[in-house]
């Protein structure tokens, strides 16, 4: 069986881009046995770069550097894109109209596993970028007719400072653990039938025993869509 070639741009953090590279991997051999695995491409940031521009605001710069990557790709041969990050889906329409390859968006399989369980009230984890600009909360809304919920204020800056602080440096603190489960708690509360974990990180700090209602991973469902695609017949 052929197999479409993953273009994947990752180091965002490379902490989370290293399980797409395992969960993608995985799922080829399991779907095609043996030695199988994907045959992918990735250009991986220096984050610290690109967390700067994302700080600083300067969301225009960060886009160019993403359809720059997504252009090296492309001449390597890849067949489609993946942004191995919710934050920098951003600029994911500014990529797709750059460069001629699909751009496998993030938040269509999420979206699409939770309207498949019957839900329609989610809570919404992420980067601050993530919870309060537009770009990912209105994709879900308007494309998928989601109603989505964010923290309060003061645990969407807590979300926030746990991911550029602690996940994407690698670290997953037992006390930053039971933070999350307090703010899941809460989303719970206002109604949240749901919680995606919109940021590929958060996966490494919060499991489903953490949360009382599903939790949506997007680092394991844009993964398994991304192989999805790699499999379907050309």
């Amino acid at each position: 069986m052929s197999q479409k070639v993953i273009g994947l741009i990752g180091g965002m953090s490379w902490e989370s881009s290293a399980e797409y590279y395992r969960i993608i991997n995985q799922a080829v051999r399991a779907r095609l046995g043996g030695l199988r695995s994907a045959r992918c491409l990735m250009w991986s940031f220096d984050f610290g770069e690109i967390e700067a521009l994302q700080h600083a605001g300067r969301w225009d710069d960060a886009a160019a550097e993403m359809i720059a990557a997504a252009h090296r790709l492309e001449r390597g041969g890849a067949d489609f894109v993946v942004i191995c990050t919710n934050t920098m889906h951003r600029m994911a329409d500014q990529v797709q109209a750059a460069v001629g390859l699909p751009l496998l968006h993030i938040a269509d399989p999420t979206a699409e596993r939770i309207k498949e369980a019957g839900l329609r009230r989610v809570g919404l984890l992420g980067t601050a970028f993530t919870m309060e600009q537009t770009f990912y909360k209105g994709r879900l809304t308007e494309r998928h007719g989601l109603k989505v919920l964010v923290p309060g204020e003061d645990d969407r800056a807590l979300v926030h400072r746990v991911i550029y602080e602690e996940l994407v440096q690698g670290r997953a603190e037992p006390s930053s653990r039971l933070a999350y489960r307090e703010v899941i708690a809460r989303l719970v509360d206002r109604g949240a039938e749901a919680v995606i974990l919109g940021c590929t990180e958060i996966m490494l700090l919060v499991t489903p025993e953490d949360s009382p209602v599903p939790l949506f991973d997007t680092t394991a469902i844009h993964a398994q869509a991304a192989v999805d695609l790699a499999l379907a017949k050309f």
